[in-house]
């Protein structure tokens, strides 16, 4: 498994990109692994202010629907339209072009409380 150095993550699975004063954010190749193929991804939260721990939208899978935990307060600025014709790019690419959102940081507090690398393997016993 994949676990970039550069990211932040969730304890919800979730990782989050840093640039400036925004955020890519995604699921971890620990959660698409864990979900299986991934058949659609329903983020419907563009141009809508969404607080840490709420849910942004869902990735759904041959067996189940997972809920997408916003990991910092922000506005979301961008859904990825790739994700709409090609979902299976969670899957082969979770850190790339299979990013979920783009959003606006509004509390750079809150990205203290993320996992760095190191922590989010622990908790995944990788």
């Amino acid at each position: 498994m994949n676990f970039p150095e550069n990211l932040l993550y969730t304890k919800d699975h979730e990782w989050i990109r840093i640039e400036g004063d925004t955020a890519f954010i995604g699921i971890t190749d620990f959660a698409q692994h864990e979900l299986g193929d991934i058949v659609y991804v329903d983020i419907s939260s563009k141009g809508k202010t969404i607080k840490q721990h709420d849910v942004f939208g869902t990735v759904e899978a041959v067996k189940t629907v997972s809920d997408l935990f916003m990991p910092i307060s922000g506005d979301v600025l961008e859904v990825n339209p790739k994700l709409d014709t090609a979902p299976e790019l969670v899957n082969n690419d979770a850190y790339g072009d299979g990013w979920m959102i783009k959003a606006s940081i509004a509390n750079k507090s809150e990205v203290d409380g993320l996992l760095k690398v190191d922590a989010y393997k622990a908790l995944i016993n990788a």
